[in-house]
């Protein structure tokens, strides 16, 4: 149970830094500014912050016109939702061995 606990605050942490990062990019779209690349914001979609990439594309208003980003954020939720749930079988299922 404390895993699971850990896994969700480091879950909710991850998820708001990537909102924040696709606001930040907005920010700096409109300044003309250096910016984060895309793959970076794709990748930190799918390592856990599919979350927080799809909401802050919404909230900010950002790549919401990007097919990329249109069809790759709602991805990035399931496969996170895949993954969570594949690791939590796993683990339920090993300590079941034990």
């Amino acid at each position: 149970m404390l895993i699971l606990k850990i896994f969700l605050v480091l879950y909710v942490i991850w998820n708001g830094y990537v909102f924040v990062a696709m606001g930040r990019d907005k920010r700096r779209a409109k300044r003309h500014q250096w910016r984060i690349p895309e793959a970076s914001l794709l990748f930190m979609g799918v390592a856990m912050g599919g979350l927080g990439l799809y909401t802050g594309m919404k909230y900010f208003r950002h790549k919401t016109t990007h097919m990329k980003f249109v069809i790759g954020a709602p991805i990035t939720i399931v496969v996170n939702i895949l993954l969570v749930c594949f690791v939590y079988y796993i683990g339920r299922y090993r300590l079941n061995l034990l």
